[in-house]
């Protein structure tokens, strides 16, 4: 079974920054795109970033371009974002997950397979 540990969340102010960490069981890790999704209370789940299995593709949602960074460490296993200029706007429960091949255009992903997630709040 897929296991991914998100941390790194918590509470900020505005225009501060995070980072968020995902841990990935899978010995198959750095043969596999992976993604971070957010699911703010009361909306659906939606993409944020993916980086392809080598790191040299990544994608974001327009709304964090800019100000997000996502990257990955294949001897960890793990896979970052890295939040700036933060806003209200971006609380909510950040999950990673696993793509279903390499590539990140188009990114397909497990929809059944997510961690716990790790919740960011954002203070105006």
């Amino acid at each position: 079974q897929v296991q991914l540990v998100e941390s790194g969340g918590g509470l900020v102010q505005a225009g501060g920054s995070l980072r968020l960490s995902c841990v990935d069981s899978e010995r198959t890790f750095r043969d596999t795109a992976m993604g971070w999704f957010r699911q703010a209370p009361e909306k659906e789940r939606e993409f944020v970033a993916a980086i392809s299995w080598n790191s040299v593709n990544v994608k974001y949602a327009e709304f964090v371009k800019g100000r997000f960074t996502i990257s990955r460490d294949n001897a960890k296993s793990t896979v970052y974002l890295e939040m700036n200029t933060l806003k209200s706007d971006d609380t909510a429960v950040y999950y990673c997950t696993r793509g279903l091949g390499g590539i990140v255009f188009p990114f397909k992903y497990n929809r059944d397979s997510w961690g716990h997630g790790t919740p960011v709040t954002v203070s105006s």
